[in-house]
């Protein structure tokens, strides 16, 4: 029996909540770094807004951010599906980078735009693949000499997914038009639906409309079939 006693739980309390261009987490890359254009503020909350606890986190050019899935159920089992392997074939929680986990935990990688300590402290990010109203337990800055390793083995994921091409119907070009941030607004959407936000399970199907909720806006889409393979067309983008 081992000698080292550990309690049953452990309390955690939030530093700062996250506002991010996902207001649901449908459509969110399933990884940070895949869609740059995304932007996101992590508000930093009392006692931790004061400036001094970010003084000379500005030099670092990343950061990693420990955080609560906490729109993810409780529940947690020790076989999940990755939409990796098509949502069909199991693997151990701990060999995934699931959700669903027994402590709720995700780790994230952002790059650091701005700190804003004007009023509080306020990072401005990129990359964030994080739903807003996300609550962020930790900061610390990312040192690629000690954690990049180009050479590490990556399981059932050994390469960033497939994109598909993504395409603008005359209504949503509309709409974009529209926007005083209409380019970076596009450039999002493009770097959402290139990563194909559909169910596993729904990839079969053409013709079938979604939306995913981005900014403000509620962005249609729909999956064509043409020449050269599958391209997500956004059919018009409406007010949230």
């Amino acid at each position: 029996m081992s000698e080292h006693l550990l309690p049953d739980a452990f309390t955690l309390s939030p530093i700062g909540i996250i506002e991010s261009d996902y207001p649901d987490k449908f459509g969110i890359p399933r990884q940070p770094g895949l869609a740059p254009a995304a932007r996101a503020r992590l508000v930093l909350t009392p006692p931790y807004d004061d400036p001094l606890a970010v003084r000379g986190l500005e030099a670092f050019s990343h950061l990693w951010l420990t955080f609560v899935f906490h729109q993810s159920p409780e529940r947690w089992t020790p076989l999940v599906r990755p939409p990796r392997l098509g949502g069909n074939a199991r693997v151990g929680v701990f060999a995934s980078r699931s959700t669903h986990r027994p402590n709720r935990l995700g780790l994230s990688l952002v790059e650091l735009i701005d700190v804003d300590t004007r009023r509080g402290v306020r990072l401005v990010l990129a990359g964030a693949d994080l739903v807003s109203g996300t609550p962020v337990l930790d900061i610390k800055p990312y040192l690629p000499w000690a954690e990049a390793h180009p050479e590490a083995r990556a399981g059932f994921a050994p390469e960033a997914p497939p994109q598909l091409p993504v395409a603008f119907a005359p209504a949503a070009e509309a709409a974009l038009a529209e926007r005083p941030e209409g380019d970076t607004l596009r450039e999002l959407i493009m770097q959402v639906l290139a990563q194909d936000p559909r169910p596993a399970y729904r990839k079969g199907a053409e013709n079938r409309t979604y939306g995913v909720r981005l900014r403000d806006v509620d962005v249609r889409f729909r999956a064509e079939a043409t020449e050269d393979g599958t391209r997500l067309a956004v059919v018009d983008i409406v007010p949230a």
